[in-house]
C-alpha cells in the first residue's frame, strides 16, 4: 500500500497571496501596455488572459472566481478602462475560449479534481510501483496531483485538448507526461488505470471506449459520475463529498447488454 504525505504549502501559495499577486500582476501588465501605447481593449484582453491562466493554479471554485474577477471589477470601479468601448468587455470571454475551447465543453467543463478526492483509493486498488495511469482530460493537472498523492511511484500520463491547460499541467506536474490530444482518439490500451472526471452525458461513450480498449483486470475510476453500464467494485467518498466510482475491466462480465 503506497502512501505519501501532502507537502506543506509554500508561503506564497497561502491564501489570499495568490489573488493579490494576480491582481497586481494584471494591473502592472495593464499599465505597462498602456504606457507603451497599446490600445485599451488589447491591454484589457491580455490582463484578463493573464488572470485567467493564473486562476487555474488555484484550488477551489470560489477562490478561482475571486482571482479572475478581481482585476476587471477593480478596473470598472476605478475607471481604469473608462475609455474602453462597451463591446470591448465582450473580450473578457476570449481568454476563457482560448483556455477552454468550445469543443472541450462537449466532454467536460473545467471543474478540477479536489486535491483529496482520491485519498484511500489505494485500499481498493492495488497497483504495483511503476503502474501506468492515464488521466483522460487532465485539464490543468489537478487530477494528476490527486493521483500522485495516492500512487507516488506510478507512471502518470495526462492527455488534454486545450493547449493552454496542457501547458499549465506540464508546469504544475513536471513528473508526469502530459501531451495535447483528443482523449477520445487517444488509445487507453496498456494502461493499468484510467481516471475520468467527465459529465453524465459523456460517460456512456467513455464506458464503450474502456470496454473496447482496456484489458481485463485493468481499472476505470470515475469521479462523481457513474458508468451505469458497468458493475462497480466500490463506491468511495466521504459524506458530502464527490463519490468515486471504481470499476475493474472484464469484457466478458461487464459488457453492456446491448454489446453481448
Amino acid at each position: 500500500m503506497n502512501r505519501t504525505v501532502e507537502p506543506m504549502s509554500q508561503p506564497w501559495q497561502r491564501w489570499p497571496l495568490p489573488a493579490l499577486a494576480t491582481w497586481l500582476a494584471a494591473w502592472a501588465l495593464w499599465f505597462g501596455l498602456r504606457t507603451a501605447g497599446a490600445p485599451a481593449w488589447l491591454a484589457l484582453l491580455l490582463a484578463l488572459a493573464a488572470g485567467a491562466l493564473a486562476a487555474l493554479a488555484v484550488d477551489g471554485l470560489m477562490r478561482r472566481t475571486i482571482v479572475v474577477a478581481g482585476f476587471p471589477l477593480s478596473a470598472l470601479a476605478l475607471g481604469g478602462a473608462a475609455e474602453l468601448p462597451a463591446w470591448g468587455w465582450l473580450a473578457a470571454l476570449l481568454p476563457l475560449l482560448l483556455v477552454y475551447p468550445l469543443r472541450a465543453w462537449r466532454d467536460a467543463p473545467f471543474f478540477p479534481t479536489p486535491v483529496d478526492a482520491l485519498l484511500g483509493l489505494d485500499r481498493t486498488i492495488g497497483l504495483a510501483p511503476g503502474a501506468s495511469i492515464l488521466d483522460a482530460g487532465c485539464g490543468a493537472g489537478h487530477g494528476l496531483q490527486a493521483l500522485r498523492r495516492v500512487w507516488p511511484q506510478a507512471r502518470l500520463e495526462g492527455v488534454e485538448w486545450s493547449a493552454p491547460l496542457g501547458l499549465l499541467a506540464r508546469w504544475r506536474c513536471p513528473w508526469a507526461s502530459v501531451h495535447r490530444a483528443d482523449m477520445w482518439q487517444q488509445s487507453w490500451a496498456g494502461r493499468d488505470l484510467v481516471y475520468l472526471f467527465q459529465r453524465p452525458e459523456s460517460m456512456p461513450r467513455a464506458t464503450a471506449k474502456a470496454l473496447h480498449e482496456m484489458r481485463p483486470g485493468s481499472w476505470l475510476v470515475s469521479l462523481e459520475f457513474e458508468a451505469t453500464e458497468l458493475r462497480p467494485v466500490a463506491r468511495l467518498g466521504a459524506a458530502g463529498g464527490r463519490p468515486v466510482w471504481v470499476y475493474r475491466m472484464n469484457q466478458g462480465e461487464d459488457a453492456p447488454a446491448a454489446a453481448r
